[in-house]
């Protein structure tokens, strides 16, 4: 039996009050608490839980990386008719683009957060249809 309640994505950055802002309206969410400045943490509207971390010597992530090593990112899941108004939405924000090629049925977009986070876009419809055996 796990003690463990839930998880939540860690991102640091060097000004966390504006990236809880940007994931705070995508994820419709509410801040839960807010540490000093120096940690704000929010759950979205489904349940997603996130904190952001004050760290001044932050650096944008690389993707792909040269080496092409896994980074974490986060995926946001997206009714397929709705990709499009969420990625104006996203790009309004302030986030950029760096890969929104179409897939289909499994379509993901990648995009970068205002502090260089690498998150995506997928379809729901890939986590609501039951794969071939």
């Amino acid at each position: 039996m796990s003690h463990v309640t839930a998880a939540v994505l860690v991102l640091d950055c060097a000004e966390p009050e504006e990236l809880c802002e940007f994931y705070r309206v995508l994820l419709d969410g509410k801040i839960q608490s807010q540490e000093g400045g120096g940690r704000i943490e929010l759950v979205g509207a489904g349940g997603t839980r996130m904190a952001f971390r004050r760290d001044l010597n932050a650096v944008p992530a690389s993707w792909p990386r040269p080496d092409d090593s896994q980074q974490a990112h986060l995926d946001l899941l997206v009714a397929a008719e709705d990709l499009d108004e969420v990625e104006r939405q996203i790009v309004g924000l302030g986030a950029r683009p760096l890969e929104t090629r179409g897939k289909g049925r499994t379509e993901s977009r990648l995009y970068a957060d205002p502090a260089g986070h690498p998150f995506s876009l997928r379809s729901t419809e890939e986590f609501v249809k039951p794969k071939a055996s």
